[in-house]
């Protein structure tokens, strides 16, 4: 599989992880042992970490459900930088993603739980305690229009002509 054939087959799998491999290979004009070989190698390479869904969890269930963003300020260790720290707070359950990031915040944590409570007491806690952490502020999420592309409560338009007798 040639490497242009390869950043197509990521970029569908991105969007479309659940399709199949004979669908795949229809579409990238390759036979389907070369797509299955080729998929087994990016996950070999850790190209592919994941194969996951978006899903709406305020449609599935009525438990609550908070996700917040904290901006983090920390103190780099000396020939690791930020790296060490960011290790030790990726282990945390809680925390759903983390960025390095420029600008006034040196990381970005996405936590997730059940209260406002129980985020609160992840920051009090475990994180603002850590040697290296400097500074917090904490951003609850109101409410999610868009994750990963996926535009979240979009009607579906009905795009069938109008035909009246």
């Amino acid at each position: 599989m040639t490497k242009d054939k390869e950043l197509e087959l990521i970029r569908i799998l991105e969007h479309h992880g659940r399709i199949e491999t004979d669908v795949l290979a229809k579409m990238l004009d390759e036979n389907e042992e070369d797509v299955k070989t080729g998929m087994k190698k990016l996950e070999d390479e850790k190209v592919i970490l994941s194969y996951g869904a978006i899903i709406d969890w305020n449609k599935v269930t009525t438990e609550d459900h908070i996700a917040a963003m904290i901006d983090v300020k920390v103190t780099p260790q000396r020939e690791v930088g930020f790296d060490e720290v960011a290790a030790r707070i990726q282990r945390f359950p809680e925390v759903t993603a983390l960025y390095l990031m420029s600008g006034t915040y040196d990381l970005s944590v996405m936590v997730e739980g059940q209260t406002m409570e129980g985020v609160a007491r992840f920051v009090s806690n475990k994180l603002s305690t850590l040697d290296a952490v400097l500074s917090t502020t904490t951003h609850f999420r109101l409410k999610k229009y868009k994750h990963d592309g996926v535009i979240f409560d979009q009607e579906e338009k009905d795009r069938r002509m109008v035909v009246s007798p």
